[in-house]
């Protein structure tokens, strides 16, 4: 899979182990960065560029990565067409690619350890969106939304 990365300082150690277990896996990896750690650097610079890829086709998947998740999530979702969420138990990052056709799952690199962020991140590349009517309908409730239609 065509899997993009992104990390500001508090993701960027998390983001590099799970680049090379991506790598060993088989995953086609591009690195939106940060490409080496600068206490300074913020993460809606690293979210921007992953987004407009995954939006663009060029990746399938999105992993996102900040201190905690959470700054990282709130801007990726500020793309159009970007559905990512923080996650730190298996049963969601399934879940949520399969009811919410989730393609971003954002981890905290100072809240979650290793291997669990490798099972959840194992979780999410293999879940499928279902296609349910019921989820679909939801989803255009959001898409409507996105657009500024409530």
């Amino acid at each position: 899979m065509r899997v993009g990365l992104a990390a500001d300082h508090g993701g960027f150690h998390l983001k590099e182990d799970m680049a090379d277990r991506l790598r060993k896996a088989g995953h086609e990896v591009t690195d939106f960065g940060a490409s080496t750690y600068k206490s300074d650097d913020d993460y809606p610079d690293f979210a921007t560029p992953l987004g407009r890829a995954l939006v663009g086709g060029q990746i399938e998947r999105g992993l996102a990565f900040c201190g905690s998740g959470v700054g990282i999530a709130v801007a990726a979702n500020k793309i159009h067409g970007v559905r990512a969420c923080l996650i730190q138990d298996h049963f969601a990052a399934r879940q949520g690619v399969e009811d919410d056709d989730m393609n971003v799952l954002c981890l905290g690199g100072r809240t979650i350890g290793a291997e669990l962020a490798w099972d959840l991140i194992q979780a999410f590349l293999a879940a499928r969106f279902s296609g349910a009517d019921r989820h679909r309908r939801r989803l255009g409730k959001v898409a409507a939304l996105e657009g500024g239609r409530t």
